[in-house]
């Protein structure tokens, strides 16, 4: 028989029972023990000889991964399937319906995703070695299914060649002063879900009084919330009010005259976690891969080139990153994100008029 097409609304309907507060949040713990890389699992993924990776993690960030994988574990291939977080929920559900099992390790910036997952009963309880020793336990999901393999913050910016340091907004009020009027570019919640998180959060913490005047300042509106950086760094507006942070790392490594403002009151929080499924084609490879992406190397690459935030300890910052324990930030809730998305959606776009 086949599975039904979920929809996240769907599953996630009253799910707060699940995680009131967190998407770690579990009503029942039953993690299993921390498994470490093994001869025997090494040889037996070898046997396997590749590992699929359904991600929606930058391109250039993913096959960085994946070639280290492929250098330590020789004889490994990993096929990297990297499409926008929706597409690949999409996509998992379309191929379970249709008892295809193609993917072996998700990644996705939805955090939403994993409850819909673990819900269905499809995701394999795995618990690396790395995430057991060293993962702070509201980055770990309980019942040891998925873990956080990458954060990040939604942040303010400004062109340098346009805006003096000591003129830049310090805070999302400080967005609202009449003097950045025409001035600001910021991304969608339709489109980006890093924005919707955001915009979440936002309107929990400020209230949507605070996007009622922010859409009074003639914004631009984009759409990703990779867009801001670029249209700050061509000087196509001066201020961004939203944008991934790791863009603006990306942004200020190559020269762009950008910089980032962590908001007094907090910036929002986002975070992107990995897990395996029960009927991975390639099992002992998926451990493998999993356990290989939650360690410092992997960890520290994703940091190095994708500008991505780790909660392995063992990661060093580049310089000049403003340490993550440091910034303030907002707290994230993927259930009420998934419950409230249609009417954010809604209601941010009769502000905006996009």
């Amino acid at each position: 028989m086949k599975q039904p097409i979920i929809s996240r609304r769907d599953v996630l309907q009253g799910s707060t029972a699940l995680a009131a507060s967190s998407v770690f949040a579990s009503v029942a713990s039953a993690a299993p023990p921390a498994s470490p890389v093994t001869p025997q699992l090494i040889e037996a993924a070898k046997k396997e000889g590749k590992v699929v990776f359904y991600t929606s993690i930058d391109l250039p960030v993913a096959e960085r991964i994946a070639k280290a994988f492929e250098a330590k574990y020789p004889g490994i291939a990993v096929r990297v399937e990297r499409t926008g977080a929706e597409r690949v929920f999409q996509r998992i559900g379309q191929e379970y319906a249709s008892r295809i099992y193609a993917v072996d390790v998700v990644n996705s910036s939805d955090a939403a995703h994993f409850i819909v997952w673990k819900r269905e009963g499809i995701l394999e309880p795995y618990l690396p070695e790395d995430v057991a020793k060293y993962y702070p336990v509201e980055h770990k999901d309980p019942d040891g299914t998925f873990a956080t393999f990458r954060a990040w913050v939604c942040v303010i910016g400004y062109n340098t060649n346009m805006v003096k340091a000591e003129d830049a907004p310090k805070s999302y009020a400080d967005l609202l002063d009449p003097k950045w009027t025409s001035k600001i570019v910021k991304a969608h919640p339709s489109y980006s879900g890093t924005i919707m998180t955001a915009t979440y959060q936002m309107s929990r913490d400020l209230g949507w009084e605070y996007f009622e005047k922010l859409a009074k300042q003639k914004v631009m509106q984009v759409q990703s919330s990779a867009d801001p950086p670029k249209k700050l760094a061509l000087g196509e507006r001066s201020v961004m009010a939203d944008g991934n942070e790791y863009n603006m790392f990306v942004e200020k490594e190559k020269g762009s005259p950008v910089e980032i403002v962590y908001a007094t009151e907090g910036s929002p929080l986002i975070v992107g976690p990995n897990a395996l499924f029960k009927n991975a084609p390639n099992p002992n490879a998926a451990r493998l891969f999993q356990s290989f992406c939650f360690s410092p190397e992997a960890q520290q690459l994703s940091s190095d080139i994708g500008g991505l935030r780790s909660l392995h300890p063992a990661v060093k910052e580049k310089p000049g990153r403003k340490p993550f324990g440091e910034i303030k930030k907002m707290k994230d809730d993927p259930v009420a994100v998934e419950k409230m998305s249609e009417q954010i959606k809604a209601r941010y776009s009769k502000l905006f008029g996009v």
